[in-house]
């Protein structure tokens, strides 16, 4: 192929996962970018429900109506307490992967501008004047990437910042009794066997007789399969269920390190989604950071002119990034510590003032009434022990 048949685009994004689709349907939004050429590569259809996702949030959100299912009470649980937490003025909310894919993709078949191509990414090259990407199938050009396809050998080939994993293996059950209520969620329940991990189950009730359970770790290993499966069957049992049927099954591992992604950001190319360290790293919730970011990114990209704008120009590491990496230096050290330091929080935390500091949204005051609930020698040694400022 000679370089006239290669085509040439504004913005390619390489991947279009949560970010990229969230960052793309924004552009739609705004009205700013429908003279700039867009190209979307995956070499995944999106056609199938392949998670879910749940994000607090106070109040109307451009994804409004592609939300399933919304709580306004949670529970939380571990070996020595049961809490519930009213989560006013929060709504607790869930987005089905599928109903997500689909609300984007309709918007984008209707604009002209962008192109949606099955393709799988092999090659990706920043040259002066443009970015060259290569496909198994095709070679384009852009004038600027966004690329979301995470990078694991980036967090392999270092050892200051830590890596754990938020990983899981959910079922979406139907059961026989009525034995789930569906106004409230479980949001951790730490009562299941530690084993030396931060684990604990996790649970999306959508009516008496039906929910997404999750067995759900914070560590840096993970499980074999059955293992996953095993403590949901003995948990179920727990809830006096005999009888059920899986409706869906859904597995995943989140990486969850305060790794500066940023810094591979170069003038043409910007990382983006767990790629771009967008995923909350405390937690790995990805859902409303990833909301935020994309808001701040199409705000950016507006500040810009499109032969002045620099990539590396986009990101800003604030405290709440050390915050997590002192937790994170915890966790990867003792693991075990996990259900004290989460329990330390809720036991008597009051569930808004968490959201909003989980959110990144609290002044330094509110940070102190959150951070001093947690167990102050972790903390401590952690605080001596971290050189990553």
């Amino acid at each position: 192929m000679n370089s006239s048949e290669i085509k040439h685009f504004d913005y390619i994004f390489t991947g279009t996962g949560l970010a990229s689709l969230m960052t793309v349907y924004k552009m739609i939004l705004s009205g700013k970018f429908s003279d700039k050429s867009i190209l979307l590569l995956d070499q995944d259809l999106k056609k199938t429900s392949d998670r879910t996702w749940c994000f607090w949030e106070k109040g109307e959100t451009v994804w409004n109506s592609v939300i399933s299912k919304k709580w306004d009470k949670a529970v939380f649980v571990n070996q020595d307490f049961n809490r519930d937490l009213a989560l006013k003025p929060y709504h607790y909310n869930k987005i089905n992967g599928i109903d997500f894919y689909n609300f984007v993709f309709e918007a984008i078949l209707k604009q002209s501008n962008i192109t949606f191509l099955n393709e799988k990414v092999t090659d990706i090259n920043e040259l002066e004047t443009h970015v060259f990407v290569g496909t198994e199938e095709n070679r384009y050009t852009c004038n600027y990437l966004f690329n979301s396809i995470y990078t694991k050998i980036y967090t392999q080939n270092q050892n200051k910042y830590p890596v754990l994993q938020q990983h899981f293996v959910g079922w979406f059950v139907k059961v026989e009794n009525e034995v789930f209520n569906p106004d409230k969620v479980t949001f951790m329940d730490f009562s299941v066997e530690q084993k030396g991990n931060t684990r604990f189950m996790y649970v999306l009730p959508i009516s008496k007789s039906e929910a997404l359970i999750e067995y759900t770790l914070f560590s840096e290993k993970l499980l074999a399969k059955e293992e996953y499966e095993n403590e949901i069957e003995i948990y179920l049992k727990k809830l006096d269920v005999s009888k059920y049927q899986i409706l869906e099954k859904e597995e995943g591992s989140i990486p969850m390190t305060c790794f500066p992604f940023w810094n591979k950001n170069t003038k043409r190319v910007l990382n983006i989604g767990t790629a771009g360290g967008w995923t909350k790293a405390s937690t790995g919730y990805t859902f409303k950071n990833s909301d935020k970011r994309s808001s701040e990114l199409i705000e950016f990209l507006q500040s810009e002119t499109l032969t002045s704008l620099n990539m590396t120009k986009f990101h800003k590491k604030n405290r709440f990034w050390f915050y997590d990496a002192l937790l994170l230096d915890i966790l990867y050290r003792h693991n075990e510590l996990g259900s004290s330091v989460f329990s330390s929080l809720f036991k008597k935390g009051k569930p808004a003032l968490i959201f909003k500091f989980l959110d990144e949204e609290t002044n330094i005051v509110e940070d102190l009434k959150v951070i001093l609930k947690c167990p102050k020698i972790p903390f401590i040694k952690a605080l001596f022990r971290t050189d990553i400022l």
